[in-house]
């Protein structure tokens, strides 16, 4: 302590302390960077990129109505009139319910096959891409990877503050040590656009990360994966389609409808634990060519390759991957974006065959000259994509 300090009373010290605590704590609950303490969206991702206040409506839309059911509509509602309109019955509610399950809003339409969703839109990729870009800003994410060649955009890993729970401690501290909590998650996004006869197609996949214990008395953690969850998929598909010119109630109904986690077939864990031995040379999945197609490229989405082309007409991916016997803990593009290591210059390029015969497709694994392959690295490939393709 200093002689200027050891010379101030007791009393005097304890006074300046209590200020300057005062002081602080009113200049950070003051802080306008907080978001409001916490947000009530389901998805509130934090990163390098600050959040927006919300989604704007697009210039060439109206402002959105209201909703005004909770909304008393003039003049006095009383007991015995909520119960007539109670008796009254669902028909008396068609009103309410008439536009909840849209299926297309202007020029975008929400385009389901099973258990997978996409956007359709006459809008070109290159029309597309600045406002994906922009999207994914607005989300609060990070544009890690931006490849317009080959249709494929990135998000960086990020937390979702809205699964951190919200009790009173993190509610009364929440402005001043929000940082301090943490959901143990981390979620990425692909965003992946193709160009078809009908028009441009979008698809979002999620990848997610989750801290998991790797002493018994749980003190030090490690990054494994997780489950991807399609409700994210399809929560981003329907903010995505109001960005594009949808309405809110398709954008509820594109949520709502979607699946739980775990009726989602793709799994994170159960390839680890499969020998090679019980990985066929090639997939039989019984769908035609475009849903085969579709599905496959949602899993290699899903599982982090590296696609550098595709080509629709021949039914080949063409994708970049590495050993991970040799090259670490899985295809290099999975962890590396998250701690910030370089991709390993010495993955082999593959090719990802879909070859389809009436509604019965045939997915195999060729090398970079279009030769079938059948070794480990291609039952590795093949292990990564039977959880979606079951």
């Amino acid at each position: 302590m200093s002689s200027v300090t050891a010379s101030l009373p007791q009393s005097t010290q304890a006074a300046t302390v209590r200020v300057a605590c005062a002081l602080f704590l009113a200049s950070v609950a003051g802080c306008s960077s907080f978001d409001g303490v916490i947000s009530s969206s389901k998805v509130d991702y934090r990163s390098a990129s600050r959040q927006t206040a919300g989604l704007d409506v697009p210039p060439d839309l109206t402002q959105l109505a209201k909703d005004g059911r909770a909304q008393v509509q003039g003049g006095v509602v009383s007991a015995s009139a909520m119960q007539q309109t109670a008796a009254a019955g669902p028909a008396s509610n068609t009103a309410l319910v008439a536009n909840v399950a849209i299926a297309k809003t202007g020029d975008v339409s929400l385009e389901r096959s099973g258990d997978q969703r996409w956007l359709l839109t006459s809008l070109t990729p290159e029309q597309l891409w600045p406002v994906l870009r922009t999207f994914w800003q607005e989300r609060g994410m990070t544009v890690k990877l931006d490849q317009p060649q080959v249709g494929v955009m990135e998000t960086d890993w990020a937390e979702n503050r809205a699964r951190i729970p919200s009790d009173g401690l993190r509610r009364f501290l929440g402005p001043i040590l929000d940082n301090l909590y943490s959901s143990g998650e981390r979620d990425m996004y692909r965003t992946r656009v193709e160009r078809t006869a009908k028009g441009t197609e979008i698809y979002i996949a999620h990848k997610g990360l989750q801290e998991v214990a790797t002493t018994r008395a749980k003190d030090d953690f490690r990054w494994a994966a997780r489950p991807s969850e399609p409700q994210l998929e399809a929560e981003m598909l329907s903010r995505l389609m109001l960005k594009l010119g949808g309405k809110e109630e398709a954008t509820t109904a594109v949520a709502s409808s979607a699946k739980p986690v775990a009726a989602s077939p793709s799994t994170a864990g159960l390839s680890e634990n499969r020998s090679l031995a019980d990985v066929p040379n090639s997939l039989q999945v019984k769908d035609g060519f475009d849903r085969a197609w579709r599905r496959v490229g949602q899993s290699l989405d899903r599982n982090g390759f590296t696609i550098e082309d595709r080509d629709r007409v021949q039914g080949l991916y063409f994708l970049r991957y590495a050993d991970p016997t040799k090259a670490g803990k899985e295809e290099p593009n999975f962890f590396a974006k998250l701690f910030g290591a370089k991709v390993d210059t010495t993955a082999g390029r593959y090719r990802v065959s879909v070859k389809s015969v009436g509604e019965v497709s045939t997915v195999q694994v060729l090398d970079d000259k279009g030769a079938v392959q059948s070794d480990d690295i291609a039952k590795r490939i093949i292990s990564l994509m039977m959880d979606d393709l079951r």
